[in-house]
């Protein structure tokens, strides 16, 4: 999926002179911004690349690692609407999902033992080796992109970025004034 994200950012100084033209740009609040944004943009590249080699994608090695957990003692749902839940898609996007990881022998379903109506799902021994294979190259990147920070820089980040999404629960209903309909004059 290509990004319209600029590859160079650009520099405080211009923001702070796009400023006077925008009075609500808050130069600072627009750097970390763009640069959260750039940071994240090549993080899921990397990834997304990776993943290509081992020809998946993020959205099936999401489901993937997610049962996975499951089996480690750590507690995920692992019914199809729980799994959307958990990955923040539709339930007609995990359905998708979990069909292509099914038809590849990934996944496999079954009907819950409690109640026939509620189906489950779980990794496949062919799934389990699949994520042996991708996981340590996936946390050896991970890993080499992180390296330039402290482990205490790495847990000040991931505390800031919670703040971040934190305050995002906050703006779901801003929807700031709607654009004036243009006039053919």
């Amino acid at each position: 999926m290509p990004r319209l994200l600029p590859k160079h950012l650009p520099r405080y100084e211009c923001l702070l002179e796009a400023a006077k033209a925008f009075p609500d740009l808050d130069p600072s609040a627009c750097e970390a911004f763009l640069h959260l944004l750039r940071a994240g943009d090549v993080a899921f590249q990397l990834g997304e690349d990776y993943f290509a080699g081992h020809n998946i994608t993020p959205g099936r090695f999401a489901v993937l690692m997610l049962l996975l957990q499951k089996t480690k003692d750590c507690p995920q749902p692992s019914t199809p609407a729980g799994l959307a839940e958990m990955c923040g898609v539709t339930r007609a996007t995990m359905t998708g999902l979990i069909d292509t990881l099914e038809r590849d022998s990934l996944v496999r379903r079954e009907a819950d033992t409690h109640d026939r109506r509620m189906m489950s799902v779980h990794l496949t021994p062919k799934g389990h080796a699949q994520m042996s294979a991708i996981l340590p190259g996936h946390f050896k990147r991970i890993a080499a992109l992180m390296q330039p920070l402290s482990t205490v820089e790495r847990r000040t980040l991931a505390q800031l970025l919670g703040k971040i999404l934190q305050q995002s629960t906050n703006l779901t209903d801003f929807a700031g004034p709607k654009p004036a309909a243009l006039s053919s004059a």
